[in-house]
């Protein structure tokens, strides 16, 4: 049940609350670290609403539903083709969760313009995520982009 605050427009309703509990947030980054990883179309369909956005750096409109989400995570296939992320802390307000990873690969394929050098990454991502009934519906998404090129000699340190 949801309650508001007292006074004139105070409400009860009587709709049932998502589970929003602490283990819920684990088992629901667990499964979306293995869906970025795998990447899984099933996984994708489970946790990504069909009509969701992602708001992805250097694009100028959001890619939107398990597609979109797929295709950000082809890009950095395409470079990186081993590419793994790992999720190093989550920070939870409401339906949201603030997401920090470590994303790991091998500069193997063209990337922004850069040719192959076989260098290795390890940069940081932060990324925030809007959920409704345990599935992604909006994403904000920051790698640190600038790491990344710096790493692959892209730009000068």
């Amino acid at each position: 049940m949801l309650f508001a605050a007292e006074g004139p427009f105070s409400t009860i309703a009587d709709e049932e609350e998502p589970d929003l509990s602490e283990h819920h947030d684990d088992e629901f980054m667990k499964r979306f670290v293995a869906f970025i990883n795998s990447p899984s179309e099933d996984l994708a369909a489970e946790l990504v609403c069909a009509d969701a956005i992602f708001h992805v750096p250097g694009r100028p409109e959001p890619l939107s539903g398990p597609a979109g989400y797929l295709t950000i995570i082809a890009m950095m296939r395409s470079g990186f083709p081993d590419v793994q992320w790992t999720l190093e802390e989550t920070i939870r307000q409401g339906e949201r969760i603030a997401a920090r990873f470590t994303m790991r690969g091998t500069h193997q394929g063209h990337f922004m313009g850069v040719a192959p050098t076989g260098r290795t990454i390890a940069v940081q991502a932060l990324n925030i995520y809007h959920l409704s009934n345990g599935r992604i519906i909006e994403e904000h998404g920051q790698p640190d982009l600038f790491g990344l090129l710096a790493q692959i000699g892209a730009v000068p340190v």
